[in-house]
């Protein structure tokens, strides 16, 4: 019931998503030019979910720079194909009632009706991509790959940033 509660206030969420200039001056604060553009990529709705993971974070202490320009830029992938709200909410739908064929339907190219799973399954990994290329520290484009984990007790730095940013995702 808490899942269902969570996603149907991002439901509202994207519906009335217009960042402040405000938001956007703590954008550019926290990202560099290039990754700055990769976050006007995103739809206002992501823009304004990567906006409260970081401040998630940032209120509960978190000021590592690099978990913030993850935190903000770790839907950007959705940019490469992206799936309008309809089917955002079909791939939530189908992945908690039928997990079995949303993870097959995922496995394929992200066009036609299966494009929703497939974007929501890989937008991880072409995030970290775009973050790469557009010259992310190491730590940032990790982060962004792994912002869906689930991983098991965090070892290193980085699997407690990668755990804290997953944490983050799912409580906003």
């Amino acid at each position: 019931m808490t899942q269902a509660r969570h996603r149907i206030s991002q439901f509202f969420l994207y519906l009335r998503a217009r960042p402040t200039p405000a938001d956007l001056a703590l954008v550019e604060a926290t990202l560099p030019p290039a990754l700055a553009a990769l976050f006007r990529r995103m739809t206002l709705g992501e823009q304004m979910h990567s906006l409260k993971v970081m401040r998630w974070l940032a209120e509960r202490g978190f000021t590592r720079l690099e978990l913030l320009q993850a935190a903000l830029l770790h839907d950007v992938g959705k940019s490469s194909a992206p799936i309008n709200l309809a089917e955002r909410v079909e791939a939530v739908l189908v992945r908690w009632l039928l997990p079995g064929c949303y993870a097959r339907w995922a496995q394929a190219e992200p066009r036609g009706w299966r494009k929703p799973f497939v974007t929501s399954t890989h937008h991880p990994a072409w995030g970290a991509e775009l973050a790469k290329q557009a010259g992310a520290a190491p730590m940032v484009v990790s982060l962004i790959r792994r912002h869906q984990d689930e991983d098991g007790a965090p070892v290193t730095d980085e699997d407690r940033l990668s755990s804290v940013l997953h944490q983050a995702e799912r409580d906003t």
